[in-house]
């Protein structure tokens, strides 16, 4: 089996870090409080962190933090209405809201990109491809779900930045790590592909290198020597 080269390991190691990225986004809140994929800063002194399966308010007005039950979707809109009384169209509304759904994702993104680093463990060309096939597969799903995270918490963000509270709604860390993760699974994947069909050309050479006739001192015969000996027979 033909084997691949250092390079194939850094592109392994790029997938891992794509794994932990995206852990890193599905642990946000209500897992870790301070984790979050869009952050609010309201004007009386608590923040409001949005992750993946819930949200929590920290230093609220009742005091300490508290946070919403982990569930597969949750009402951001609602929350904010409920924090600072934002106020938001319905068509706006029920996309946020809706998109919450989709986030679902990113546990599924984390764990079939740790599947392909596994499976790339596997140097030879076999392992390559499937590891890169299946990072394909981690890719499409983080592509879905970071555009899905954008619109629905674009929504949230714009309606908090522009209702005159002077709150203060941005991405957090919870969406950085997913985008480099997106970054980090397209990089990986090409340089799988890049050693898997590398690997598959220098068999192929030492193939035909085997198969070419050699002199007893091991030396391959080629036409150049032929042609030199038809010379010296008499011509």
């Amino acid at each position: 089996m033909a084997r691949t080269g250092p390079i194939h390991w850094f592109g392994v190691l790029l997938i891992l870090a794509a794994s932990i990225c995206l852990l890193v986004t599905t642990i946000s809140a209500p897992v870790v409080n301070s984790i979050s994929i869009l952050r609010v800063d309201t004007h009386n002194g608590s923040s409001v962190t949005f992750g993946t399966f819930g949200y929590c308010v920290i230093n609220s007005q009742q005091g300490g933090d508290y946070c919403s039950g982990r569930s597969i979707g949750y009402r951001p809109a609602q929350e904010m209405g409920n924090v600072e009384g934002t106020g938001f169209s319905e068509a706006g509304a029920d996309t946020a809201n809706g998109l919450t759904n989709v986030m679902v994702l990113h546990p599924i993104a984390c764990g079939v990109a740790f599947i392909a680093f596994l499976v790339s463990l596997g140097a030879g060309v076999i392992g390559s491809l499937i590891g890169a096939v299946i990072t394909f597969i981690a890719w499409i799903i983080t592509l879905v779900v970071l555009i899905t995270d954008l619109v629905g918490f674009a929504i949230v963000r714009n309606d908090v930045n522009g209702d005159g509270q002077n709150s203060r709604a941005y991405y957090g860390s919870g969406l950085w790590t997913l985008v480099a993760a997106f970054v980090l699974l397209f990089l990986g994947m090409f340089i799988l592909l890049f050693t898997c069909f590398s690997a598959r050309r220098q068999k192929k050479r030492e193939r035909q290198a085997a198969a070419e006739p050699k002199n007893d001192y091991g030396t391959q015969v080629g036409g150049r020597r032929r042609w030199y000996n038809f010379r010296r027979s008499g011509y």
